[in-house]
């Protein structure tokens, strides 16, 4: 998985349950451009002395629910503008409409339908946390069948309203069992 956040680094971490997801990852990593994720190339700005907190439940939902609509709604119509305009002004000025959809043109070849993610409720790796720069950042999956959904979201606080900084969204593919022997 390849992300890309809006101070420009990229980023291959995991996705939820450790061992499966781990195994799912490494072979995503081996495939190259099985996920889409942007960032912009600026630094968010400095945290400011009280950190801030995170958001109620109901607010980190539908911020990660509002990601994932505006993802598919542009893997849908091929226009990533709206996507883009929903992100922090650092990941506006580094992300050009262009650039997203290229960025997320593996997720739209492997006709990865987001809009299931807005059925479920998503499954935490790690329960959403402020991070560096004051970012909100949630990570895990939608638990979905076939093909479960991975994210990685971090949101910037622009002016009292939690906007996208980076965002991340992968197939987790289900770990093959080993098939027992079979008899002869």
């Amino acid at each position: 998985m390849v992300s890309i956040r809006s101070n420009g680094t990229k980023d291959g971490s995991g996705l939820r349950a450790p061992a499966r997801l781990l195994l799912a990852l490494s072979l995503l990593g081996a495939a190259g451009s099985a996920s889409g994720q942007a960032r912009s190339q600026q630094q968010p700005a400095p945290a400011p002395q009280a950190q801030a907190a995170v958001p109620d439940s109901l607010v980190v939902m539908k911020l990660i629910w509002s990601a994932m609509a505006a993802l598919d709604h542009a893997n849908q119509t091929g226009n990533y503008s709206v996507l883009r305009d929903l992100g922090a002004p650092s990941f506006q000025a580094n992300n050009s409409a262009a650039t997203l959809g290229s960025t997320f043109q593996a997720v739209r070849d492997q006709r990865l339908d987001v809009a299931n993610a807005l059925l479920v409720s998503p499954s935490f790796e790690i329960p959403p946390t402020i991070v560096q720069g004051g970012l909100l950042r949630a990570r895990g999956s939608f638990p979905l069948r076939p093909t479960a959904i991975g994210f990685d979201l971090l949101f910037q606080n622009v002016a009292g309203q939690w906007r996208i900084f980076g965002i991340a969204v992968v197939p987790l593919v289900p770990q093959q069992a080993t098939s027992p022997r079979t008899r002869r």
